[in-house]
C-alpha cells in the first residue's frame, strides 16, 4: 500500500498506520520525523487524568469551576456557555469531543501540567507529549507548541488507549467514550462517512475514535478503526509553512489514508 504525500509549500508528515493487534505496517512515511501536533497532546491529560481516578486521589464526579485567566476560547464550546463548573466527567468529555481548550486549561490546573509531562515520559515517550496549557498570545519563555510528536510514538500511545494500558477496564471505557464523541471528521475519517454528531457505535461494520490537532499550518488525526474483526491504528500528521495555505491537498491526501484504511478493514 502506498500514497503520494505531497510536499510543496514545504509540507512535512509523519504518518503510520498499522494493524493494532498485530503490529504489521500497513503505510508508513518518516514516521519518526516529530512535528507540531497542535491539540493531540490533549490525550496525555485525559490519560493522566484516569490514572489519578484508578488511583483514587479524585473523582470524576468533582468539579472544577473556570477562572477569568483560563478563558482562551477558539477550539471548544465552552467560551459559549453560561456555566462556569463542570465535573471533571464533563471536562474530558469537551475535550475528546471539541477539543475544548477552556477545559484544557482547567483541567491542566487541576492534574498539574508537571504531571502531565512527567507522565508521559513515565509511560515511555521519548518526543510526544503535551507542552503547556492554551496560551495567546503565547507570552516569551513559554513553549511554542501546544503539543508536538511523531506518528510512531502515537500510533503506540493510541494501541494503548485501545487495549487499556495503566487504566482500569471502566478508565478504558470512559477515555474511549470521551473520543468516541469527536466531532472532528475532516481528515482520515472523511472517507467513512460517518453522523459527526453521533457515531459511538458500529456503523456500516466499522467504529472509530481519534483526537485531531489543527493550525493554520498543521493538521493531525490519530486514532483508532475496528471492525469485529480487525483493529488498525493511525496517525498522520502534516505541518507546512506559515503563510501558505496547502490545506486542500493535505486533506486530500488524508482522506487517502483513510480510504486506505477502509480498504484493509473490508
Amino acid at each position: 500500500m502506498s500514497i503520494e504525500f505531497p510536499e510543496h509549500d514545504g509540507i512535512r508528515w509523519s504518518v503510520l498506520v498499522q494493524d493494532a493487534d498485530t503490529g504489521e505496517t500497513l503505510l508508513g512515511e518518516r514516521q519518526e520525523q516529530v512535528l507540531n501536533t497542535a491539540s493531540i497532546g490533549k490525550l496525555f491529560l485525559l490519560h493522566r487524568l484516569l490514572v489519578d481516578v484508578d488511583e483514587g486521589s479524585r473523582r470524576l464526579e468533582d468539579t472544577a469551576t473556570r477562572l477569568p485567566h483560563e478563558m482562551i476560547g477558539a477550539s471548544g464550546l465552552w467560551s459559549r456557555m453560561q456555566a462556569d463548573t463542570f465535573s471533571l466527567y464533563d471536562l474530558g468529555l469537551l475535550i475528546g469531543a471539541v477539543s475544548d481548550n477552556d477545559a484544557t486549561n482547567v483541567l491542566g490546573r487541576v492534574v498539574g501540567m508537571e504531571r502531565v509531562r512527567q507522565h508521559a515520559l513515565d509511560l515511555g515517550f521519548e518526543h510526544t507529549r503535551l507542552n503547556d496549557i492554551v496560551r495567546w498570545p503565547i507570552p516569551p519563555g513559554y513553549p511554542k507548541r501546544l503539543s508536538e510528536g511523531n506518528a510512531s510514538e502515537l500510533v503506540r500511545l493510541a494501541r494503548m488507549i485501545a487495549d487499556g494500558d495503566g487504566l482500569s477496564e471502566s478508565s478504558r471505557d470512559t477515555l474511549a467514550r470521551w473520543l468516541a464523541a469527536g466531532t472532528d471528521h475532516s481528515m482520515v475519517a472523511q472517507p467513512f462517512n460517518f453522523d459527526p454528531l453521533d457515531h459511538d457505535f458500529f456503523d456500516r461494520g466499522v467504529w472509530l475514535w481519534s483526537k485531531t490537532g489543527t493550525l493554520r499550518s498543521v493538521r493531525g488525526d490519530v486514532g483508532i478503526v475496528m471492525t469485529g474483526e480487525r483493529r488498525v491504528a493511525y496517525a498522520v500528521l502534516a505541518q507546512w509553512e506559515q503563510g501558505k495555505d496547502p490545506r486542500d491537498a493535505v486533506l486530500a491526501t488524508m482522506a487517502e489514508v483513510g480510504e486506505l484504511i477502509h480498504r484493509a478493514l473490508a
